[in-house]
């Protein structure tokens, strides 16, 4: 034999190697291709089934929002009734803030007019004597009442 027949030898039993290795990839590409078959045959039934189940939700969706809605519209007078309550009271409330206000200032009219003209001593001494007179005007009526 030869260097030319040992070289085509060579090449002959790498090309025979080569085969068998590509052989071999192309049947496990074989078997993931039948798999894939397997799958995408049953591909139409799944979503057949998701399409159902997926109108149906949306059935109940749309039932669930129609009885929200009917229950808000029964809780709508209720809803108006609370605000007008709230208004209310905000309404009384601010009148008397402004009631508290207004005496707040002639309180302080009145206590800055007793302090110019320095009076709060003699209103004191009046409403002493005047306390003190009905005490004695009552004790006195009730030692009458005892004496008879």
């Amino acid at each position: 034999m030869t260097l030319t027949g040992i070289g085509v030898l060579i090449i002959g039993i790498a090309f025979l190697v080569l085969t068998i290795f590509i052989a071999n990839t192309l049947q496990n590409l074989a078997g993931i291709l039948s798999g894939i078959e397997k799958t995408v045959d049953k591909l139409p039934e799944q979503l057949d089934d998701v399409m159902k189940e997926t109108g149906n939700l949306i059935n109940e969706s749309n039932n669930t929002l129609a009885d929200v809605n009917d229950k808000m519209q029964q809780l709508s007078p209720l809803f108006y009734m609370v605000g007008d309550v709230g208004n209310v009271t905000r309404k009384f409330s601010s009148s008397l803030v402004d009631v508290t206000e207004t005496l707040k200032t002639k309180t302080d009219a009145s206590k800055d007019t007793s302090n110019k003209k320095d009076l709060g001593g003699v209103y004191g001494s009046v409403a002493l004597g005047y306390y003190l007179f009905k005490r004695r005007r009552k004790a006195k009526r009730e030692g009458a009442d005892t004496d008879e």
